[in-house]
């Protein structure tokens, strides 16, 4: 699996999964936002990690009795104790949230393993202990019945779906209150850097507003005057830094 550099993720920890929709549509990415999923708790601090996949298919009953949990190669057991540190489990849920996906043991043990987070398209179990975990994770809904009535884990760090958009391990996930953005490994670097200047442009432009300043030439910047103003502003920002 692909490992991001560290000023990368730091970068993302800075900002919002709008402003890096924005940055990926510009590059003809329309489909990284992951559909239908929010996080258990708002205000916790961005969520940023290579992804790590668990893909699940439909049960069949003959195959997923309880006793299948005491298997040591079961899947799902394996994925959380191989998430590496720093990654985010990502689950392919098929969209179904009529079962969980996981619950608060498996969530609890990867934030000891130093998981970076938690998503699925469907649901979690004991939704609120995990929502209470030093671990942002986020899901469809809570759910309450055991994983094994309607999914059944058979492949780890493959590429998957999830909530509709492709998920290739390696990719970065950047997760805050709005819900998850994918990055693609390959532009991570370079989506971090445009992201980081963009939303300094956007400080700008919210100091604008509030002074009573019109978005017309602002946002977008078209204006050259305004483009010479944010330019005596970011030196003074840095200046002051």
């Amino acid at each position: 699996m692909a490992r991001a550099l560290k000023s990368t993720k730091e970068k993302l920890k800075t900002v919002s999964t709008a402003t890096i929709a924005t940055c990926l549509f510009k590059r003809g990415l329309k489909n990284q936002f992951i559909q239908d999923v929010k996080p258990l708790k708002l205000n916790k601090p961005t969520m940023v990690g290579e992804a790590y996949t668990l893909r699940y298919i439909p049960a069949r009953e003959d195959l997923n009795p309880i006793e299948i949990f005491r298997d040591a190669k079961h899947l799902q057991r394996i994925a959380v104790e191989e998430c590496p540190e720093g990654a985010v489990l990502v689950i392919d849920s098929r969209k179904d949230a009529r079962a969980a996906s996981a619950g608060s043991i498996l969530a609890t043990r990867l934030m000891v393993r130093g998981a970076a987070g938690l998503v699925t398209d469907g649901g979690f179990r004991d939704s609120a202990e995990i929502a209470e975990l030093d671990l942002p994770s986020y899901h469809n809904r809570p759910s309450a019945p055991t994983n094994l009535t309607l999914h059944q884990a058979i492949a780890i760090n493959e590429p998957i779906g999830c909530g509709d958009v492709a998920v290739f391990p390696g990719d970065i996930l950047v997760g805050d209150d709005d819900g998850v953005m994918v990055i693609p490994a390959n532009i991570a670097d370079e989506v971090a850097d445009e992201c980081v200047h963009m939303t300094l442009y956007e400080e700008f432009v919210m100091e604008q507003v509030n002074n009573g300043h019109a978005v017309i030439g602002l946002y977008p910047l078209v204006d050259e005057n305004i483009k010479k103003e944010f330019e005596l502003w970011k030196n003074m920002k840095t200046d002051n830094h």
